[in-house]
């Protein structure tokens, strides 16, 4: 039941940005901002974790996620260090997908030749 969960999580994830995308003028970048935006909102009222205890590793796939990944660690440093800790919590728990898409994103710009 949790893949089925999953598949419909991030389908209604999917479905919501197509309408945006379809309905309004905003771009993509937009679109993936409004859902980083959400996804940090949800955790904020601890939404987003019950989601991922309903959908699984679905929940964890969309941009959504990074949202709520960047402020679960932020509060969750806060908590112990205080300010500091709000800073440095928030690349906590997304270092290695930022430092993953950063050393990937440097090789393949090596290896493929951009189009004019």
């Amino acid at each position: 039941m949790i893949f089925v969960n999953s598949f419909l999580f991030c389908g209604f994830v999917c479905l919501i940005g197509q309408m945006i995308l379809d309905n309004t003028k905003l771009t993509p970048g937009h679109v993936t901002t409004i859902f980083v935006v959400v996804g940090a909102f949800l955790d904020t009222f601890s939404i987003y974790d019950k989601i991922i205890l309903w959908a699984g590793g679905g929940a964890l796939v969309p941009i959504t996620s990074f949202g709520h990944l960047l402020s679960h660690g932020a509060m969750d440093m806060a908590m112990d260090q205080g300010i500091m800790g709000l800073v440095m919590g928030m690349f906590n728990l997304t270092a290695s997908g930022i430092t993953s898409a950063i050393v990937f994103s440097f090789f393949l710009s090596l290896i493929f030749k951009p189009k004019d």
